[in-house]
């Protein structure tokens, strides 16, 4: 049984799911609305699969409008409303409660407008992150950010969770790539934020959209800025005999002032693994780095040396620098299919931490060492470029009491990264998973200026109300008291 507690659903919203189902259907087309059990069971849960609920209803709408007209119905009918991108959410941010409707935009596909000259492309969020830079390729740009999961999640949990990806040590994550917004409030209002233009000065409401996980509304239109395609790029792949050590090798590269584009960890559980899967080519050591450098060919050759020569001083058992797309592709093969791969070693949870870089040598013994204490095996994959971690610990869903022990690690691991001076997430969001940990991060006064904020935008907390806030922290606001 999970320690994980969400609030119990409101009885007089369950009983009135008939009335509720009609009054979508009369404002909604025939097939944007989902009610039958057997059907809205696909969508009780997100990633995080370890907690389950169907939800009341899922409306899948094909415009901004829709959106409105779903959202003005559960407004003001009283219900709560979970938003969903593709469900890829690694922190139950999508997790419904019987009481709600889930309001997906998996079917806001289209790309609406591409400007090359001003670098920007104007998006429908239920377009993938992949597929972005793939309308974009042939005219020689990009989209910057690119979570591991690029290839399913969709713009509009990227915004929600602020994603990152492997990239972001160079480019940032996507509040650095997000230029406006076009989304539905709760109460069912369209507004505007930002555009292709440079912002205007005062509050950066942008910023707080970005990353705020349907707390404040559900974004259906993003206009991104895009990149020419680098003239090159080089990825390299460091081997060491210790953890620590690849840390310390992390720390070295960025205090040289060197940015490479990416910096990715993995250690020997992981590569075990990988190796297994992918049949990458990876050595049998500890722990491996992939470091990515771009530019002409004299900037990579230049970059490549002096990477060459501060890995070197800590004597690795390899250092493997790409001649070709095809050896380019193989140092990457096995990041890129990493989380996947670890699933056949078992059921694991995926946690997602910053710390400061000069920490990660620390970081990771200290984790170590409470993997002996908890007695569970972590394996660590990560953007160890700018201290984003992302330790999996593996256990076994079937044998009872194993997930509360993974998730008292995992609790561990988070006080672990807000002790050194790091945060409790880096890119994968709060959502339920660290929740209750929130207070562990900031004060009181902290957290209610942002359930301040959350209220000026959803005065009747309809919005991922379990989500994010401590339940206890929270409930004087969800029950209208706070105010």
């Amino acid at each position: 049984m999970s320690t994980i507690q969400m609030p119990v659903p409101d009885a007089g919203i369950i009983t009135r799911k008939p009335q509720i189902v009609a009054a979508l259907q009369a404002v909604l087309p025939a097939d944007a609305v989902i009610s039958d059990p057997a059907e809205t069971r696909a969508y009780e849960c997100d990633a995080l699969t370890a907690y389950r609920c169907p939800p009341l209803a899922v409306v899948l709408p094909r415009t901004t409008e829709e959106v409105a007209a779903a959202m003005r119905i559960c407004h003001e009918m009283g219900v709560p409303v979970v938003p969903r991108g593709a469900g890829t959410s690694l922190a139950g941010g999508a997790l419904p409660t019987a009481d709600s409707v889930v309001i997906a935009t998996l079917r806001l596909r289209e790309v609406l407008e591409i400007d090359t000259s001003n670098r920007f492309v104007r998006v429908q969020t239920g377009v993938t992150n992949l597929s972005v830079s793939g309308e974009l390729a042939p005219l020689g740009f990009f989209y910057a950010p690119d979570p591991s999961s690029q290839l399913a999640c969709t713009i509009a949990g990227n915004i929600a969770m602020n994603s990152g990806g492997a990239h972001c040590l160079k480019y940032g994550v996507t509040t650095n790539n997000l230029l406006g917004v076009r989304m539905v409030l709760a109460s069912g209002e369209i507004v505007e934020i930002g555009g292709p233009l440079p912002g205007a000065a005062g509050l950066d409401l942008l910023g707080l959209i970005c990353g705020s996980e349907g707390q404040l509304g559900i974004v259906t239109e993003a206009t991104l800025r895009i990149l020419p395609r680098p003239e090159g790029a080089r990825p390299m792949l460091i081997g060491f005999d210790s953890a620590e050590v690849a840390g310390e090798c992390v720390a070295r590269i960025i205090r040289s002032g060197l940015l490479p584009v990416a910096i990715e960890y993995m250690d020997d559980v992981c590569l075990r693994a990988v190796e297994g899967f992918a049949r990458a080519g990876y050595p049998d050591c500890a722990a491996v780095l992939i470091v990515e450098v771009e530019g002409s060919e004299a900037e990579i050759a230049e970059q490549t040396e002096r990477i060459r020569a501060i890995a070197a001083a800590l004597h690795p058992v390899e250092f493997r620098s790409s001649r070709n797309d095809d050896e380019s592709l193989a140092i990457w093969k096995g990041r890129k299919s990493a989380f996947g791969a670890m699933g056949r070693l078992g059921d694991y949870l995926c946690l997602d931490g910053t710390v400061p870089v000069s920490k990660l040598p620390f970081t990771l013994r200290r984790i170590g060492e409470l993997s002996r204490e908890h007695g569970l095996e972590v394996a660590n994959v990560f953007h160890a470029g700018d201290g984003n971690m992302h330790p999996l610990i593996l256990f076994d869903a079937n044998t009872p009491g194993d997930l509360e022990r993974a998730e008292a690690f995992g609790r561990d691991i988070l006080r672990l990264c807000v002790e050194v001076g790091g945060c409790l997430t880096g890119e994968h969001g709060v959502g339920i998973e660290k929740r209750d940990l929130m207070s562990a991060q900031y004060g009181p006064d902290d957290m209610a200026i942002q359930m301040e904020v959350k209220s000026a935008l959803d005065p009747r907390w309809l919005l991922n109300p379990a989500k994010v806030f401590p339940l206890d922290a929270s409930r004087p606001w969800r029950e209208g008291r706070a105010r």
